[in-house]
């Protein structure tokens, strides 16, 4: 016959004073964990502040919204695809006070008036444009100082990166800010190792962006973006050059 193992009420205390230990060893090591984030993020971000602050630097330049593509204003486009097989120019405007897909109208493809399938294509594209990820805080490096120059480098946070960015999460961003105007110069966005872009897988993949503050949109605004990209589909060599360029920026 079995005997019934009645907890008493000492038994019964012991055992949800262990439970309230654990649960306190496990708040520490969380609180401990917190701690030693925020003073990493603290300690890496506070050498960048403190260049910054050296300088002269408005420290709002790490904000990713400060150098993203900017919708409010209209402005002039003109982007050339290069590959070994061929080369493509668009042209094209972006006017903010039109909806939807109307905001983007296309001058020109190769020269001569866009197809309809052309021009909605075009905008298709330009409307897959991902939000601006957050940046990794724990990231920030100082990579060069110079009379002329001081370059920053970061990644950004993983969890913000769609299907179409993901690849961004093994590429590492590159901040030139120039001493003598204390403007941003450019942002260079390189991989660390082979990442998959599309349907290619990229050995090298190079974004270089040149800006320069406007004063209407009260942040950077992109001038020129140049891509390089060394990669293979299928095994065969496939190397892309894109040169975008934008221009003649206004408020409407």
């Amino acid at each position: 016959m079995k005997k019934r193992m009645v907890m008493t009420q000492e038994d019964f205390c012991n055992a949800k004073m262990n439970s309230q230990v654990q649960q306190y060893k496990k708040n520490a090591v969380i609180f401990l964990f917190m701690v030693l984030f925020s003073s990493m993020v603290s300690a890496q971000k506070s050498k960048v502040l403190d260049a910054f602050f050296k300088y002269g630097i408005d420290s709002s330049i790490l904000n990713p919204e400060k150098t993203k593509r900017p919708d409010n204003l209209a402005f002039d486009f003109k982007q050339t695809i290069i590959t070994s097989a061929s080369e493509a120019v668009t042209i094209a405007k972006f006017d903010p006070s039109a909806s939807g897909p109307e905001q983007w109208s296309v001058v020109s493809i190769d020269g001569k008036s866009p197809s309809k399938s052309a021009t909605n294509s075009f905008r298709k594209n330009q409307s897959k444009t991902s939000p601006t990820p957050p940046t990794d805080e724990t990231s920030y490096k100082i990579e060069k100082e110079t009379p002329d120059q001081l370059v920053i480098s970061y990644k950004v946070e993983t969890g913000s990166l769609t299907k179409e960015n993901a690849f961004v999460k093994d590429c590492r961003f590159y901040m030139t800010i120039n001493l003598k105007t204390k403007k941003l110069d450019q942002i260079e966005t390189l991989n660390e190792k082979p990442v998959k872009v599309n349907i290619l897988t990229a050995d090298k993949f190079d974004i270089v962006v040149k800006y320069k503050w406007n004063d209407d949109a009260r942040q950077y605004v992109p001038v020129n973006e140049n891509l390089n990209m060394e990669a293979k589909f299928i095994g065969q060599a496939t190397n892309v050059k894109t040169i975008t360029e934008y221009s003649n920026y206004a408020k409407k």
